[in-house]
C-alpha cells in the first residue's frame, strides 16, 4: 500500500501565503510519491493542498462530509462520500499514515488531536495547537486546579455564572 498523507487545517478562504504554503505542502507530499489526504472541501488548506498535489502529478482523496459530494474541491481524485459531516475526521486520521496539521480551527484541532489519541505522528506547520486551543475556545475553555475546582466550574457554568 502507499503511504497516505493527511493534511488538517482551515477550510475558512486563505490569505496568500497560508495558500502558498498548503499548495506547497500538497506538491512535496505528491513528488514525494505519497498519497495526500484531505477533508475534500473547495476552500482553504483542503483545497490548496489539493490542488499542489494535483498539479504535481499525486493522488488526491478526499474525505467529505457531505453524501454528494458537492462540496469536493476539483483537484480531489478520489471523493468518499461519508453523510458524516464533522465525523468524518476520524476517518481522516485513522486512514492517514502520518498528519500535517496547518493553522485551523476546532475541526483542525479535533483531528489533531483523535490522531495523538490513536497513536499517529502528528506534525504541526506554522502554529502551535496548544495557543490554537485556547484561541479557539476563549469564553468555553475554562482551567481547573482540582478535581473539585472542576466541579464547581461546570456546576457554574450550567447555571450560566460564567
Amino acid at each position: 500500500m502507499r503511504t497516505v498523507v493527511g493534511v488538517m487545517g482551515s477550510g475558512q478562504p486563505l490569505d496568500t501565503s497560508a495558500y502558498e504554503t498548503a499548495h506547497r505542502l500538497g506538491a512535496l507530499v505528491a513528488g514525494h510519491g505519497w498519497v495526500l489526504l484531505t477533508g475534500g472541501t473547495a476552500s482553504g488548506v483542503m483545497d490548496a493542498a489539493s490542488r499542489g498535489a494535483h498539479d504535481a502529478g499525486g493522488l488526491v482523496i478526499g474525505v467529505l462530509r457531505g453524501p454528494d459530494g458537492a462540496e469536493a474541491s476539483s483537484y480531489v481524485d478520489v471523493g468518499i462520500r461519508t453523510g458524516m459531516g464533522d465525523a468524518r475526521n476520524v476517518i481522516n486520521v485513522l486512514s492517514s499514515d502520518v498528519v500535517i496539521a496547518l493553522p485551523g480551527g476546532p475541526g483542525t484541532m479535533s483531528e489533531v488531536a483523535l490522531a495523538l489519541k490513536s497513536g499517529k505522528p502528528v506534525i504541526v506547520l506554522g502554529w502551535d495547537p496548544g495557543a490554537a486551543i485556547r484561541t479557539a475556545g476563549r469564553g468555553r475553555l475554562f482551567d481547573a486546579q482540582a478535581p473539585e475546582d472542576a466541579v464547581e466550574t461546570a456546576r457554574r457554568v450550567l447555571l450560566g455564572d460564567m
